[in-house]
């Protein structure tokens, strides 16, 4: 691999690590390999520290193509507890909230689907990765406590 030339790379972000320690952490092991003191490394999209999936990283001259990457199609696969809560809608926070699930059906579950299929306006969570004013909203919601919206 030519990593000045420039490379994208696949990682599967783990939880807990924010997009920026990805970035420095094989900045720095590509780096020490190369035996080079300064390499362009980015990635394509900021995820928040709680959340795991693939981030996509780009080194030396393929650095170029990250806007490219930012506007391809994206599926998301979730795991998710049916009738559960928490203010910041992932696992950081303990529930706050249960609801019955006796109702749910298997066929209710699929037309709810359908919604999120094909091009949709999202409205992000207050713990997301959106830059608010300069800031992360993930890091204005911790600091509000989960009380601000994106």
């Amino acid at each position: 691999m030519n990593f000045k030339e420039g490379e994208v790379l696949f990682f599967n972000k783990p939880l807990g690590w924010t997009s920026f320690k990805v970035v420095g952490h094989i900045r720095y092991h590509i780096c020490r390999r190369m035996k080079v003191k300064k390499l362009k490394v980015g990635h394509a999209g900021t995820l928040d520290p709680l959340a795991t999936g693939v981030m996509i990283v780009c080194t030396g001259k393929a650095t170029k193509r990250i806007e490219e990457f930012q506007y391809h199609t994206k599926e998301y696969i979730a795991t998710i507890q049916l009738g559960a809560t928490t203010p910041s809608y992932d696992l950081e926070h303990e529930i706050d909230a249960t609801y019955p699930t006796e109702h749910i059906t298997r066929e209710k579950i699929e037309e709810a689907l359908k919604q999120f299929l094909g091009e949709i306006q999202q409205i992000p969570p207050a713990f997301s990765a959106c830059k608010v004013d300069g800031a992360r909203a993930y890091d204005l919601a911790r600091k509000a406590g989960g009380r601000i919206e994106a």
